[in-house]
């Protein structure tokens, strides 16, 4: 991407920075004045950089540079001309970091306590850790009828202490909440050939493991972004394509996930094109128990998936 594509918006705080960590902060639509404000309670040696990826939301745009100039932090704001996806993205950011450890943070987390950011810096001093998961949670999340299948579909599989997250540590990598060290990010950057919702951040943490440990810890933040099953569903859709990628890259490590397991299983059943809607269709029925939906969402993704495998 040319230099000409994006806006740069600055604090009076930046050109004086030499942060430590570097917090690294994509966002499309969603406004991140408030995880904004959430960080600049914690004076620490830390910058932030947000990066708008091509919302083309003048209104956004203002919050945006007003959070930016509000932050108590180093903070510049990143703003793109147009969308280049979850992972050029997030490489875009690490373009703009100063500091030897990155932390990748989605606009839609909270930090679960006031100490979140000082916790981090903590790990990067002690053990220079070369890649860290802190985990995500639903604590701060309000309970809304229309998310409540994804909020128990994370519950189940993505909201895990960390002692379960090591048993598959590349596995449990995601942008959310990652701490990487700079050397490690210059030798496995997320891979641009990924497209749409899914995987790219999975697909590195399973190249980052074959050369440097994975630590999971607990210091989560609040996943606030919870979908609606209709557009759980659509990013499921959207993810098959990058399951293929990300199977045709690590068969070995693959094939031990249930979810391949599951799609291997769904290839040989036939009719997929009879009955895949059927699951969807209970899936996103209000009226049915919700145990039962969510096991539907979960045949539904796998369905998909077998048109990868």
């Amino acid at each position: 991407m040319s230099a000409a594509a994006e806006t740069l918006v600055d604090n009076a705080a930046w050109a004086a920075g030499a942060p430590s960590l570097s917090v690294l902060i994509p966002f499309k639509g969603d406004d991140p004045s408030g995880l904004l404000a959430m960080l600049g309670r914690e004076a620490v040696a830390a910058e932030v950089v947000v990066l708008d990826d091509g919302s083309a939301d003048p209104a956004l745009a203002r919050r945006a540079t007003e959070a930016v100039q509000a932050c108590p932090l180093p903070a510049r704001l990143v703003l793109l001309a147009r969308n280049v996806g979850r992972a050029k993205g997030r490489n875009r950011l690490v373009a703009h970091a100063r500091a030897r450890h990155f932390l990748f943070l989605d606009s839609d987390m909270a930090p679960d306590d006031e100490t979140f950011l000082a916790r981090w810096l903590a790990l990067a001093a002690a053990e220079d850790a070369p890649v860290a998961f802190g985990g995500f949670s639903l604590k701060q999340a309000p309970p809304r009828r229309d998310q409540a299948l994804h909020r128990r579909m994370a519950a189940h599989s993505d909201c895990l202490p960390s002692e379960v997250r090591r048993l598959t540590p590349e596995k449990h990598i995601f942008t959310s909440n990652l701490l990487v060290r700079r050397d490690v990010f210059a030798a496995e950057a997320f891979d641009e050939g990924f497209a749409g919702w899914g995987w790219e951040d999975v697909e590195w943490g399973m190249r980052v493991a074959r050369r440097w440990p994975i630590r999971h810890v607990d210091n989560p933040a609040t996943h606030l972004g919870l979908d609606t099953a209709r557009t759980l569903a659509a990013k499921y859709e959207q993810s098959a394509g990058n399951f293929a990628r990300v199977v045709a890259s690590h068969p070995e490590v693959v094939a031990a996930y249930p979810s391949y397991r599951a799609a291997r299983l769904l290839k040989r059943a036939p009719l997929r094109g009879l009955w895949r809607p059927l699951l969807k269709a209970f899936a996103l029925a209000d009226a049915a128990p919700l145990p039962a939906r969510a096991f539907a969402m979960r045949l539904y993704r796998a369905a998909l998936y077998a048109e990868a495998v």
